[in-house]
């Protein structure tokens, strides 16, 4: 599988092509250090023999914003040397922070924009990305990865919603792309050319008069011209339309560009994928071989090597499917697919960290704050006379009612439910607890095939359950006028 074959960037190898894109996890408190709580959750990356772990976005300056990572002084190298040197100790996956400058958002709703900061400011940020740079090679790192992305600082001007009227105008290319530009020159020439440097931007941001894949493409090529040895992509997670809530900071993947940046199981799968593809044929098209990363509900190993097979992007990402299972890549690895702990995008990692909680996944079993490590000599639950129990029924609601009897033997953490419509494309919908499941989003009139899936505490599951297919009756409309 290409999926697996190694990449070289700059001067380190990957040991495949999977890379766990930035997360924040909120586990180091208000500190910003790294603790033993963080290196476990990278340690569980490396584990699993991810090719690339970007660590969450990790500040450059020492602006206050609750349990996030900083690089912003000396004090904290120590910390992230140890996240380093576990990581390096357990396998040869590769590590990056992801270096990042935000700007002040309050309670009230305000925001710090780009027309707010001063040439001084400015000087001072392009100093702080290379000054965190400089410390994150002192900690081991393999390289960073400059956030360019989302409603950050680097992104805010890059957007056509940026105001400025000097040199970093936003009205041309030129200016949008300037202070990139001068953060890129300052990481250079603080690190070297034999230092890994990657950069997460915006193939579109997904928000009224904001910029498309056609402004990226161009950006994209700069980037390339710069010298990034790779580019990872995302879409929206855009302040210019985060739902406000009285009292709290302003949360950029709650509006509609959020929903496109972290899309929810109501999307396809790969909603994103032609967007890096179109950014991977532009800047070859130039003559730049810079490899870019595919992100976006990629779960399935099929999809991912589909991707990179078809040459539409060198690398996958995928956050929410490896924070629910990091043993993905292994399992690949060695043919036990079945064995896939499937992320379900429930998106309550999203709620969790808007609330500025602990992440953790709604799989995992209750009350961890970190994956189950893998054990490849276990035993998977069997359904014994349970296999045939599934029945389905529809109630005078018109829902659908599914139950079923719980496995012979083992342990069960909870029930996957999978659903194919029309005879379509069979996809997991749900994960519950208890052996009984009301499909809310059944129409009458549409027939619906289902089958369920025990899973254990070690994320090892049955065989599908039998299947059953039920077509709820079309309801009658009252005719509203007459009501």
């Amino acid at each position: 599988m290409k999926l697996l074959e190694p990449l070289k960037i700059n001067q380190i190898t990957l040991p495949n092509r999977v890379l766990v894109p930035a997360m924040v996890t909120r586990l180091s408190g208000e500190d910003g250090f790294v603790n033993e709580a963080v290196i476990d959750r990278y340690a569980g990356f490396a584990r699993g023999n991810v090719g690339l772990i970007v660590v969450e976005a990790c500040a450059v300056h020492s602006s206050k914003s609750g349990p996030l990572l900083r690089l912003s002084d000396d004090k904290f190298i120590p910390g992230h040397r140890e996240l380093t040197n576990r990581v390096h100790d357990i396998s040869d996956s590769k590590v990056v922070p992801q270096i990042i400058h935000f700007m002040k958002v309050a309670r009230s709703g305000w925001r710090q924009t780009v027309d707010m900061l001063d040439s001084a400011q400015i000087e001072d940020i392009i100093g702080d990305f290379g000054r965190a740079a400089i410390r994150a090679r002192e900690a081991g790192y393999d390289g960073v990865e400059i956030h360019s992305a989302h409603a950050y600082t680097l992104m805010s001007f890059l957007s056509r919603h940026n105001h400025r009227k000097d040199e970093y105008s936003g009205k041309t290319l030129e200016g949008r792309l300037r202070l990139f530009g001068r953060v890129m020159t300052e990481i250079r020439k603080s690190v070297g050319d034999d230092f890994a440097v990657g950069v997460r931007f915006l193939a579109e941001e997904v928000v009224r008069d904001g910029y498309t894949i056609e402004d990226a493409k161009p950006i994209a090529l700069r980037m390339a011209q710069l010298g990034v040895d790779y580019i990872s992509l995302s879409v929206g997670g855009k302040f210019e339309d985060a739902v406000p809530r009285e009292g709290h900071p302003l949360y950029p993947y709650t509006g509609y560009s959020g929903d496109r940046c972290m899309p929810g199981d109501w999307y396809p799968a790969m909603p994103n994928a032609h967007l890096p593809a179109a950014i991977k044929e532009y800047i070859n098209g130039h003559g730049f071989d810079v490899p870019v990363v595919s992100v976006g509900k990629i779960s399935d190993p099929q999809d991912a090597e589909m991707l990179l097979q078809n040459g539409k992007a060198d690398i996958i990402g995928m956050a929410r499917q490896l924070l629910a299972d990091p043993d993905w890549t292994n399992k690949v690895a060695t043919g036990r697919e079945d064995d896939i702990v499937k992320c379900i995008y429930c998106n309550v990692c999203k709620q969790l960290d808007g609330a500025f909680k602990e992440v953790n996944c709604f799989l995992w079993p209750k009350g961890m704050n970190q994956a189950p490590q893998d054990d490849p000599d276990g035993v998977n639950p069997v359904w014994g006379d349970a296999a045939t129990s599934l029945k389905g029924d529809v109630d005078e609601r018109g829902r659908i009612i599914l139950e079923w009897q719980a496995p012979a033997n083992g342990t069960t953490r909870i029930y996957d439910i999978y659903r194919a419509e029309e005879d379509g494309k069979v996809t997991c919908i749900e994960a519950v607890k208890k052996p009984r499941y009301i499909d809310p989003l059944a129409l009458g009139g549409l027939k619906y095939t289902y089958h369920v899936r025990a899973v254990a505490p070690d994320g090892r599951s049955t065989p599908p359950s039998n299947s059953v297919s039920l077509t709820p009756d079309i309801p009658s409309y009252q005719n509203l006028e007459n009501a």
